[in-house]
């Protein structure tokens, strides 16, 4: 009751806080969710947007907990379980972010953001076929918004339809000319394809002062069409241009890669104890990114007994889990540092129970976090019946494709890349680490593979790790690429195609630029 003695519309109510909370007025929508829980405690629909005020805060522990209230109240609507998918994804817990988005998909949501937001979810979670249902209904519902075009445009690349991709990035750009991430993915997925007017839009659109993350993907769009017609000068003055202003930033942080090196390489006794769970599922498929990596992982998974499980960072988080290291970071010299005390058996069996429900339906599964490389000895004592597969590729072309790449802007592990002799500077420490886990772990858990060899001699590189595994040989290896398995990685266009040679040498269209990386790299005696 009001103060009036006349009881409060309460749906009205509920229409003027979403109407704040659309405006962004948090404060006035958290005062009135409040005062219809003050009249009615039972109204899901306040308490899920408290939830939703709490995520736009970045709260998402709070936000989960204020959801799973509304769904004990009211359990038929598809957004509170969307939502919950998307929370659960912000903390780091992919398995019940697959399950949530699951239950929002079995109530047939009819709203756009919905499924978009459950699509979303579920990328992330690496469902990524799954995904695609969602996200085709979403842009059914409202082909308005270029953000949900985007997002069927790479849902649709990882499944391997390019041609549906780009359509897709076609219509983002449509819609909105300034969708500077739509460029950039147009230009992986094809083949030089921007008009002589499309490339002038995008030097107007880069004259115009954009953001820093514009301005690196509107020029890796460029490189991308430059070096496709041959023009490896122009390419390479654009990616120099793009990644000026996250080259500055990025180098003060070098010292943190440095740090991470030197804690890693302190883990490799621990190799030696062998004490851990004892499964033989996880295939840990490692190294620098752009070496090779997905191509494994494809002629790997091609074999029935073996499922892609993709890039996870499932054992990061057990490990950081079972140390609590307070510092904010996943993967950090702290961290690995406390890993020393954890429980090796405890944080396999995490591991492998974290992977659950995609994996356990096959003998094998991959998991191809080229990170992981820095976990290996922790790895191999909490999995001795791991297999481990470390690939290697030419020092100057692992760093002039790590330069090439345009990595997630949030994830600063890879920030390296934005100098091309910072990037020089880790491939020496990670060539240094890789040596150590060869004489620290047992021939028996752990091989490298050079990408060179899989590319000139494929059929028995494919043998020789199909062996290691402890497989027994299938000829649909040699068919990788026929897989229909999703691909969410920077090679998703590349490993479609039969085996190509013209990535080898490929520093060679940029020898005159790179001169002071091929130096640096000598000096270092990794040449």
């Amino acid at each position: 009751m009001t103060a009036s003695g006349i009881a409060p519309d309460l749906s009205a109510l509920q229409r003027e806080a979403e109407l704040a909370f659309d405006r962004r007025d948090f404060k006035r929508a958290h005062e009135i969710c409040i005062e219809i829980l003050a009249a009615d405690r039972s109204r899901a629909a306040a308490l899920f947007l408290l939830a939703m005020i709490a995520a736009e805060h970045g709260n998402f522990g709070k936000a989960l907990e204020v959801i799973d209230l509304a769904l004990a109240r009211d359990t038929t609507r598809p957004e509170y379980y969307a939502q919950r998918a998307r929370c659960l994804i912000a903390l780091h817990r992919p398995r019940d972010a697959f399950e949530s988005a699951q239950l929002a998909l079995a109530l047939d949501p009819q709203a756009a953001l919905t499924l978009d937001t459950i699509g979303v979810a579920l990328t992330h979670a690496g469902a990524h076929a799954e995904a695609l249902e969602p996200f085709r209904r979403a842009v059914a519902h409202d082909p308005s918004k270029a953000q949900y075009h985007y997002n069927l445009g790479a849902s649709e690349q990882f499944v391997g339809d390019f041609a549906r991709a780009a359509q897709a990035y076609r219509r983002a750009l449509a819609i909105d000319p300034k969708h500077h991430r739509a460029w950039s993915a147009l230009a992986q997925v094809s083949k030089a394809p921007f008009t002589r007017d499309e490339t002038a839009a995008i030097e107007r659109l880069l004259a115009a002062s954009p953001s820093e993350d514009a301005e690196l993907h509107l020029d890796h769009a460029l490189a991308k069409q430059a070096e496709d017609v041959g023009l490896y000068a122009d390419a390479f003055r654009y990616l120099e241009r793009g990644k000026r202003y996250r080259r500055a930033s990025a180098a003060r942080s070098f010292a943190a890669h440095e740090a991470l090196f030197d804690a890693a390489a302190l883990t490799a006794p621990l190799a030696a104890e062998g004490l851990g769970f004892d499964s033989k599922e996880p295939i840990f498929i490692v190294g620098m990114p752009r070496t090779g990596t997905t191509l494994v992982e494809r002629i790997l998974s091609s074999h029935p007994a073996v499922f892609s499980a993709g890039e996870l960072t499932n054992f990061s988080f057990a490990v950081k889990r079972a140390t609590r290291t307070p510092s904010n970071r996943v993967l950090d010299a702290e961290t690995l540092s406390a890993a020393a005390s954890v429980d090796p058996r405890a944080l396999g069996a995490a591991y492998v129970d974290s992977t659950r429900p995609r994996t356990g339906h096959t003998l094998r599964f991959i998991d191809k976090m080229p990170l992981n490389f820095f976990y290996a000895a922790l790895i191999h004592r909490a999995l001795p019946n791991a297999r481990i597969i470390c690939l290697r590729r030419n020092a100057l072309d692992t760093c002039l494709s790590n330069y090439r790449q345009l990595f997630s802007t949030a994830f600063a592990y890879y920030d390296y890349a934005f100098d091309l002799l910072d990037t020089g500077r880790y491939y020496v420490r990670f060539d240094a680490l890789a040596r150590l886990w060869r004489d620290a772990i047992p021939k028996s858990s752990y091989t490298e593979v050079r990408y060179e060899d899989v590319v000139e001699h494929t059929e028995r590189e494919a043998r020789r790790l199909i062996d290691f595994c402890g497989l027994e040989w299938d000829a649909r290896c040699l068919g990788f690429a026929d897989n229909a398995a999703p691909v969410a990685t920077a090679s998703s266009v590349q490993v479609r195609q039969p085996i190509y040679r013209t990535a080898l040498a490929r520093w060679r269209h940029y020898e005159k630029e790179i001169e002071p990386l091929r130096r640096l790299l000598a000096d270092a005696g990794v040449l």
